[in-house]
């Protein structure tokens, strides 16, 4: 038998970094969200096409970062009870990580700002919801 084998965890930690340290905000995806918006806000005044380019590709890598901190929640911090104390969250989150994605009307394929917003309305009850569970806690 090999020593790896015998020294091998036999449970398995993950978390939104390297360490479970247990350091949740719903800030990050907004920051994210924000940037999202002020980038389509931005590609819509402006007609030259390698800024355009830009604002896309940029947009687009936002949009993915929204969608990271939005899982690392809903996987890693959110717990059964709170989901049985809101649940509205399970679809919360899923209508959240949508509209980040590059589906029709998500922040990754649009470049209007309505749907920018849209994604920070969602992570703004979102935050709600997340500050009310660290009350309780």
């Amino acid at each position: 038998m090999r020593l790896s084998r015998i020294f091998r965890p036999q449970l398995e930690a993950t978390a939104h970094c390297d360490l479970p340290c247990g350091v949740y905000d719903p800030a990050q995806a907004r920051i994210e969200a924000e940037s999202v918006k002020a980038i389509q806000e931005k590609y819509q005044g402006n007609d030259d096409p390698v800024f355009r380019e830009r604002a896309i590709e940029i947009k687009e890598q936002r949009s993915d970062l929204v969608k990271h901190h939005l899982w690392v929640l809903w996987t890693d911090y959110f717990k059964p009870p709170h989901f049985e104390k809101y649940p509205e969250l399970h679809e919360l989150f899923n209508k959240a990580t949508k509209k980040a994605g590059g589906g029709p009307g998500g922040t990754k394929s649009s470049v209007d700002p309505k749907d920018g917003q849209e994604l920070l309305d969602y992570i703004a009850q979102i935050d709600k919801i997340f500050w009310e569970t660290k009350q309780a806690a």
